[in-house]
C-alpha cells in the first residue's frame, strides 16, 4: 500500500498545498476570527492573543505549504516534505481527538479528525518510492 501512487506524488504535492494555501493558511495568516468564525468558534471580547496564535499558525501553514510547492518542483526535497506532511497529519489527529474526548472544540473540528486521517492516507498512498 506503502506508495501505490508515488508516480504521481508530484501532483499530490501541487494540489494539497494549492488546496490548504487557499482554504487554512492564507485565512488563518490574514484573518484569523473571520476563520474561527466559519469554523464556529466562540469569539471572545479580548482577540488580541487568538489573532496572534491564528497568524502564527497560518504563517506556519504557509511554511508546510511551501515545502509542498518545492517537494513538487524539485524531486530531491519530496522525501522531506512527505515526512512533514506525516508529523503533522498524525499530530493534528492527536490535537483534534484531546478536544473532542474533552468536548471543548466546535463540531467542526472534530470533524477535522476525519480530514487529517484522510491526509495520512493520501500520504501513505502517493509517498515517492527510492529506486535505491
Amino acid at each position: 500500500m506503502l506508495g501505490i501512487y508515488s508516480s504521481h506524488s508530484q501532483l499530490y504535492l501541487l494540489i494539497l498545498a494549492s488546496l490548504t494555501t487557499l482554504f487554512f493558511a492564507l485565512p488563518l495568516l490574514l484573518v484569523p476570527l473571520t476563520w474561527a468564525r466559519l469554523m464556529r468558534w466562540k469569539i471572545p471580547d479580548d482577540t488580541d492573543l487568538a489573532v496572534y496564535f491564528g497568524r502564527c499558525l497560518g504563517a506556519f501553514v504557509v511554511g508546510v505549504d511551501a515545502m509542498g510547492f518545492m517537494g513538487a518542483f524539485y524531486l530531491q526535497r519530496q522525501q522531506a516534505i512527505f515526512e512533514v506532511l506525516y508529523f503533522v497529519s498524525i499530530s493534528m489527529i492527536a490535537v483534534h481527538v484531546y478536544g473532542a474526548w474533552r468536548r471543548i472544540q466546535p463540531m467542526t473540528e472534530t470533524i477535522e479528525i476525519a480530514f487529517y486521517a484522510l491526509l495520512l492516507l493520501l500520504t501513505l498512498l502517493f509517498q515517492p518510492i527510492s529506486a535505491a
